[in-house]
């Protein structure tokens, strides 16, 4: 079984992280959205709120997962059986960080990291500019998936 493993925070959940993970299934057997935690981050979405978000959206989906986990993500890929980590990518500087990050997860194990590309009307959303957008009370909904709009 192809299982992989799409990993964020997913604070929240934008039309992004949609698009690679409706492009994701396509390519893997089973998809696991990963929602990281970590006590050091301040979150504006509490963990329950972002699960329910990604459920939501993806209720029809079988092929997906939602968990949680903490550590490092390659722990979290062995624990699950997941042999990949899908990675969306907006722009040349989102690739030079991935990049460096798969080169150290592909260190540490035998993991493959996967990159899409996040289509190009989608490719200026990130959460923290919907959170930023969320905060200033502007209109995020043309920004995220109708789970979100519906709960925020």
């Amino acid at each position: 079984m192809r299982r992989a493993i799409f990993p964020g925070s997913f604070d929240p959940l934008t039309l992004g992280h949609h698009d690679i993970i409706m492009r994701g299934i396509t390519l893997f057997d089973e998809l696991v959205i990963a929602i990281g935690k970590n006590a050091e981050k301040k979150y504006m979405f509490t963990l329950d709120e972002r699960m329910s978000f990604i459920k939501k959206s993806f209720i029809s989906e079988p092929k997906i997962k939602v968990l949680t986990y903490e550590g490092l993500t390659v722990d979290f890929c062995k624990k699950v059986n997941a042999n990949y980590i899908l990675r969306g990518l907006r722009n040349p500087a989102d690739f030079e960080f991935e990049k460096a990050i798969a080169h150290t997860n592909r260190k540490l194990s035998e993991i493959e990291t996967v990159f899409l590309l996040t289509s190009s009307g989608k490719s200026y959303i990130s959460s923290s500019i919907v959170r930023d957008v969320i905060r200033n009370g502007g209109d995020y909904t043309g920004l995220v998936p109708e789970s979100v709009r519906v709960s925020s």
